[in-house]
């Protein structure tokens, strides 16, 4: 017999908290070679994905497939499915995509952020934009948080929305970019742009700085200034980033990036960098975060 879940039967079962442990715990495993995830299927451009991760300790693998339309909100739809001990697992792909995503940039931020780091800028204000706030809510106590959208109506909704969730956190819709980086201490970029989103000039000094939007060689959310001059530029995975992450690529095309100098996230946790000034993580999204969001909601009993 096969169990299905829906986005709040998901929801329910792993709340952000254990989805940030059980996603550090997969790329301590990623590193540490556990698992075989071959690189994402990609078609029409973007619009179908598919995504596979086996861990060889537990014989347990995850395969998730997606329909992507930008002009949709959420912009994903699929399913996930998760077989190989017990019953087999089918899930809803938004629900999973949107609160692992989130989970990376919470481990990414709790490693690179300062601990008393707890003024955020976001940008966007799409499906994936409450989970990138509820993450970094997770890791660190938040104080601020100032949204700016291209949709000034999606942001106040967001800002309501989450304001009721997490009453002793300050938000507030940001008129400008500008305006949503001057205080940030940590930024997390999630749109489908495809030109960088601020000038390096519009960011303080000492910030942490999260991009999970962008997952086509096309797109492109962060300068190239930024990357270049980052103290360390941490992706998920190397390789998914040099095929997908638009501002990665240009970077390393453009000379300005080292492509010996990016750190991979497990790399990361296992060796903690020392880390100062403005610092980077660019995630495109790999199978393992699937993988531990549905390992979660097997052993997930009602």
């Amino acid at each position: 017999m096969t169990r299905t879940l829906s986005d709040d039967e998901v929801r329910k079962a792993v709340p952000m908290r254990d989805a940030v442990e059980a996603v550090r715990d997969a790329f301590d495993g990623l590193a540490a070679g556990h698992f075989t995830q071959p690189e994402r299927l990609v078609f029409g451009d973007g619009r179908v994905l598919v995504m596979t991760a086996y861990h060889e300790p537990s014989g347990t693998g995850v395969v998730k497939t997606l329909g992507v339309q930008l002009d949709r909100d959420p912009a994903i739809l699929g399913t996930v499915v998760w077989t190989g001990a017990g019953e087999p697992l089918v899930a809803d792909a938004t629900a999973v995509t949107t609160l692992r995503t989130g989970a990376v940039t919470g481990v990414a931020t709790d490693l690179l952020a300062p601990p008393s780091a707890g003024h955020l800028a976001l940008l966007g204000s799409g499906a994936q934009a409450a989970d990138q706030v509820r993450a970094i809510a997770a890791v660190r106590e938040l104080r601020e948080v100032a949204i700016h959208s291209r949709t000034t109506g999606n942001a106040r909704a967001l800002s309501e929305r989450l304001g009721t969730e997490f009453p002793a956190v300050s938000f507030r819709v940001a008129e400008s970019v500008e305006d949503a980086l001057a205080d940030a201490e940590i930024v997390n970029c999630a749109t489908s742009s495809e030109t960088p989103l601020f000038a390096l000039s519009a960011l303080p000094q000492n910030v942490h700085v999260n991009a999970i939007g962008s997952f086509r060689p096309s797109m492109r959310e962060l300068p190239g200034e930024l990357l270049a001059t980052a103290s360390i530029v941490v992706v998920d995975q190397i390789g998914a980033a040099l095929e997908e992450a638009g501002e990665v690529i240009k970077a390393v095309e453009d000379g300005v990036l080292d492509r010996g100098s990016i750190v991979e996230l497990g790399a990361a946790l296992r060796e903690p960098p020392a880390v100062s000034g403005r610092t980077v993580f660019k995630s495109v999204g790999v199978a393992a975060q699937d993988w531990a969001i549905a390992r979660s909601l097997a052993a997930y009993e009602e």
